[in-house]
């Protein structure tokens, strides 16, 4: 599955010089927060490819979420057997800011709750967050540091990968992988990056091992509510 993903920046290359060739071959867009709703609205309008999306700290997307893209914050979203972990917002540094920022203790309970979700879908595949991991990435001014609870999630469940952006190219400490200590391929995405993920490295639609979780799947696909 080849997935786009996009965070903080919107790039030109595909809004103001789009041309539907530079898509081809893309399962699926991810976006990692701090875009424009515009900017996603365009993508899914324009390539009919899924856009999936979580909140950046400067998104506003609760007075106008992006229409026709999905929104998979605290929820793990099955997209043809690839499971997808949402945890959007950043470290709070401001009070009276958007509902996008979280202290750690907040987050920790955050990552308690999509915990017990994996812990019924037997895992996830991807975590898709906006902030870092707390020392990888990160850095040491309370904007942009990273959630350490973050670090326990990737060491209890070592998804193959976590995509995240908040970190920009141009604050000159940017490095766009990473190997967590889970084993956890860390990807900053920011402006975008292209993700090729081999098929045989995500479970089939249905085969996750959860037992409960996959009878509900085959039920979706059997009634076409899938």
């Amino acid at each position: 599955m080849k997935i786009l993903v996009l965070a903080d920046e919107e790039r030109s290359y595909y809004w103001d010089f789009y041309e539907r060739e530079k898509f081809e071959g893309i399962d699926l867009i991810l976006s990692a927060g701090d875009l424009k709703a515009e900017y996603l609205e365009f993508l899914v309008t324009l390539t009919a490819i899924p856009v999936l999306y979580i909140c950046g700290n400067h998104d506003d997307y609760h007075l106008r979420a992006p229409e026709g893209c999905i929104c998979i914050e605290d929820k793990i979203y099955n997209y043809h057997g690839l499971r997808i972990l949402g945890l959007g917002g950043c470290v709070r540094y401001k009070t009276g800011q958007n509902d996008n920022m979280y202290t750690e203790p907040e987050m920790r309970r955050r990552c308690h709750r999509a915990s017990l979700l994996a812990t019924m879908k037997n895992g996830f595949d991807i975590l898709l967050t906006h902030a870092p991991v707390r020392g990888y990435g990160d850095m040491d001014d309370l904007p942009h540091r990273g959630f350490d609870c973050f670090n326990d999630l990737l060491e209890r469940w070592k998804p193959p990968y976590m995509l995240h952006g908040h970190v920009h190219k141009a604050y000159g400490h940017f490095q766009q992988e990473r190997i967590h200590a889970s084993g956890t391929r860390l990807i900053n995405a920011c402006g975008s990056y292209i993700l090729d993920i081999p098929d045989d490295a995500y479970p089939e639609l249905g085969r996750t091992g959860a037992k409960i979780y996959d009878l509900y799947t085959h039920f979706k696909i059997k009634t076409g509510r899938h």
